[in-house]
């Protein structure tokens, strides 16, 4: 410092070492440029993404929940089809948009409401700014649009708007086999029918296991008939309605393979409409309802007696005064004044004859024959809706009274239908099916409740109705049918009301062979003119059973046979031949 020269302090070596790696012998002017280059490029980078990212979510929304709504819950709600014995189409899955928000996204909440309860007016504006309120990444707004319904939101262009496409179920023959098809929920999933016991056979399983696709599933094949279907319930509908009847209901079914080849319950719904189907009026009266049964319940007592041995046909009865019971006192509609054979009080249709036929036997016996044809326990088949039957608390011997001619016990129309199959078939008890089933497979379940003789005996008695009985209105030439009548009172209030009746009629086709009932109800019947202010089963329920029988026939493959002999020769005379 004393010679007057300043002297620059030397830069550490660490220093000079960064400043070389950073900027060596460049010019810092054209490093400077570099950066900022590579500044733009990084930031052009960024913005290329985001504005990628805007398009796919402008185009396929989040992609997350696109996948969760368009391949999970459309999988999970996939269903088989299910056809009719002839492949015909009864219900399927077709594609159809559902209308979804992601409330995030959103930039106006309150435009998007109005826009969208303009657009769609069955939606509650309140419920939709619930849904577009919350703090979910996605709500569903509107399940199933139409295809005008999905244009229209579609032109309203709503940002954190979309569409998913799910399965909806439809259903093409509407109210030809509701209460049989039953219906599903919004979410695809079996809440009633056949389409519930799909769910509960495995289907729901498969749904949460994410393996029900479209694809791997098999149809589903029933056993009714749409054709027989059409056929029973056209006629049902105009016998309502002719009638007057509060409900019409019937039920055709295989003999030898217990298949329900049509099933009608009136009123009825529309599956594509489920909110009918909530109506209480509209339940499956043949599964769901349990009935007194009326004189079609005398077949199980005449069958009981003639089964025991201790009774012909030929037996006489006396039916001359009424039965009485305290102040019950059993009496006949058309008194004879005398002494009938066991085959009269079956065309005749006599209360007296039928519960001397049970008094005859024993209130056990009674009970235990009734057990073995399965009308004191409930139903099981593959729909889900059953019922109990209503059995007497006490089994006396007033009740083996009442019972032997179908009152004080009241079954599901369709267990009835199954004992009377046993009766007609040969005698074996078959459950029936709402699927297809083979005769080979039904014997396998089969159980013989009455000797083969009392079965031939049994046929004659329904043949010989339809000629000379109760029947007769019902007797269409060429298909040789065999039936028995039944009107019950109905309880109002605790009593009998003579004037509220439930009718029913049974038939098999043809007698001397049968292959298929027809059971035919109608509930609360009014009289006309032309029944001449009746309102018994021979006028109303047989005459309707007998238009059925006439289209269903053909149908069914049964052939027209004219001139036959009567009953007690084709029948009777040919069963003592072959035994």
């Amino acid at each position: 410092m004393s010679d007057g020269v300043s002297v620059t302090p030397a830069e550490p070596l660490r220093q000079r070492l960064i400043r070389k790696l950073l900027y060596g012998n460049v010019d810092r002017a054209a490093k400077a440029r570099a950066r900022v280059g590579l500044a733009m490029l990084a930031f052009s980078a960024v913005f290329a993404v985001i504005a990628l990212r805007l398009v796919m979510y402008g185009v396929m929304g989040d992609t997350h929940n696109g996948r969760r709504g368009g391949a999970q819950d459309a999988v999970a709600t996939a269903r088989p089809d299910i056809l009719d014995r002839n492949g015909e189409i009864l219900a399927t899955d077709i594609k159809a948009a559902s209308l979804y928000a992601e409330p995030r996204k959103l930039i106006d909440k309150d435009e998007a409401i109005e826009l969208l309860t303009a657009t769609l007016p069955d939606l509650d504006p309140g419920e939709v700014r619930d849904r577009l309120s919350s703090r979910k990444g996605f709500v569903w707004l509107k399940r199933e649009l139409t295809p005008k319904q999905q244009r229209d939101v579609f032109k309203l262009g709503l940002p954190g708007v979309g569409f998913l496409r799910e399965n909806k179920r439809v259903y093409p023959t509407g109210r030809d086999v509701s209460h049989l098809i039953g219906l599903v929920n919004i979410d695809n999933q079996g809440i009633a029918g056949m389409e519930k016991w799909l769910d509960g056979n495995g289907l729901a399983d498969l749904h949460r296991a994410g393996f029900a696709t479209d694809r791997q599933q098999e149809p589903i094949e029933l056993a009714v008939d749409l054709r027989v279907e059409h056929a029973l319930r056209d006629e049902l509908v105009k016998a309502k309605e002719k009638f007057h009847a509060k409900a019409a209901s019937g039920i055709v079914s295989n003999v030898h393979t217990g298949e329900i080849v049509a099933m009608v319950s009136l009123p009825d719904f529309d599956p594509n409409n489920p909110k009918e189907a909530n109506d209480p009026d509209r339940i499956n009266r043949l599964t769901t309802g349990v009935y007194e049964m009326g004189s079609t319940f005398k077949a199980f007592t005449l069958a009981m007696a003639l089964d025991s041995g201790k009774t012909t046909l030929n037996s006489m009865w006396d039916v001359r005064a009424p039965l009485q019971y305290g102040r019950f006192r059993i009496h006949d509609d058309h008194p004879l004044g005398r002494a009938i054979n066991t085959k009269e009080v079956f065309t005749y249709s006599s209360n007296i004859g039928a519960a001397r036929i049970a008094l005859s036997q024993g209130i056990e016996a009674h009970k235990a024959f009734l057990a073995k044809m399965g009308q004191l326990t409930r139903l099981r088949t593959e729909l889900p809706e059953s019922a109990s039957p209503i059995l007497p608390r006490h089994w006396g011997e007033l009740n083996t009274v009442t019972i032997a001619f179908g009152h004080g016990i009241a079954v599901a129309p369709l267990q009835a239908v199954m004992g009377i199959d046993a009766l007609v078939n040969g005698g074996y008890l078959i459950p029936p099916t709402f699927l297809k089933r083979t005769q080979a497979d039904a014997m396998k379940l089969a159980r013989r409740v009455i000797k083969p003789e009392t079965s031939d005996k049994m046929r004659f008695l329904m043949r010989l109705n339809a000629e000379v009985g109760t029947a007769r209105k019902a007797d269409v030439p060429g298909y040789y049918i065999g039936g028995k009548t039944g009107t019950a009172e109905k309880v109002i209030n605790g009593r009998y009301a003579k004037k509220k009746v439930l009718n029913a009629f049974t038939a098999i086709m043809p007698a001397d062979n049968p292959q298929y009932q027809l059971l035919v109800m109608l509930d609360e019947p009014q009289a006309l003119p032309e029944t001449h202010g009746f309102i018994t089963s021979g006028w109303n329920a047989v005459p309707t059973g007998g238009k059925v029988i006439a289209r269903i026939a053909p149908l069914l493959g049964i052939k027209p046979r004219f001139d036959l002999p009567p009953s007690e020769r084709l029948i009777l005379a040919t069963s003592r031949e072959n035994r």
